[in-house]
């Protein structure tokens, strides 16, 4: 098929989808850190020309997913797991608060919503897809948060959730047995939140069901650490 440069709407609709398709692979562990990106081969896989793979490259790079090294080309970049750790408890603490604070003023149609998006991350369980996961499950807690009268604390949740993305989109490609386990806290969580339990427990609630997947995850970063 023919291909075309980045210049122009297709140009730039080819550099989306090759950019989508690249990090989709990133973040579900397909492409692992250190699995160098060749250009010319993801081109003849994509059937684009080389042109819109550079320039998602590019941008993988820009957003932190992708490494450049002398003599070796672009690599997948390493988790950084102290970085994640500290983003995570940064979250939990945050991310707690500004629930608790949103808590009082969630409708019945918000509390249905948010259940109606876990069910839907419990079904995919069977067939677990990480990236959608981690999409449903940040649109969950965005229900909850989003309507905290603090409007400077969402912005620092909704910093962390993007600082997040660029460590990782999503911590179930490496600990997928974390899944099961948060739609259960989620449904804890629901359950406090339409009890109107106090922001104490809500807080910890939320604070806590954050932490469970930071030390998920740690416990995995271990045990590739002593693997031989």
């Amino acid at each position: 098929m023919p291909t075309v440069d980045s210049a122009g709407a297709d140009g730039q609709n080819k550099v989306q989808r090759t950019y989508e398709a690249i990090r989709s692979r990133i973040a579900d562990g397909t492409y692992p850190a250190g699995h160098r990106l060749v250009l010319g081969s993801l081109a003849r896989e994509f059937e684009v020309s080389p042109v819109p793979v550079r320039e998602a490259v590019r941008l993988l790079q820009a957003e932190g997913y992708v490494h450049f090294q002398r003599n070796v080309g672009a690599t997948v970049a390493a988790i950084d797991p102290v970085e994640y750790q500290q983003t995570m408890q940064m979250l939990a603490v945050v991310e707690g608060a500004a629930t608790a604070l949103a808590a009082p003023y969630l409708t019945k149609a918000d509390l249905a919503k948010a259940a109606k998006i876990n069910d839907r991350m419990r079904a995919s369980l069977d067939k677990l897809d990480p990236p959608a996961f981690t999409r449903l499950n940040r649109e969950f807690h965005e229900v909850l948060y989003a309507r905290c009268p603090n409007p400077k604390l969402i912005e620092v949740v909704r910093r962390g959730w993007s600082s997040l993305a660029v460590i990782r989109d999503s911590t179930f490609a490496f600990v997928p047995g974390r899944a099961g386990s948060s739609v259960a806290e989620h449904d804890q969580l629901l359950d406090l939140i339409r009890t109107g339990a106090g922001a104490e427990w809500i807080e910890h609630r939320a604070r806590s069901h954050r932490t469970a997947t930071v030390d998920a995850f740690l416990s995995w970063e271990a045990d590739q650490d002593k693997a031989p």
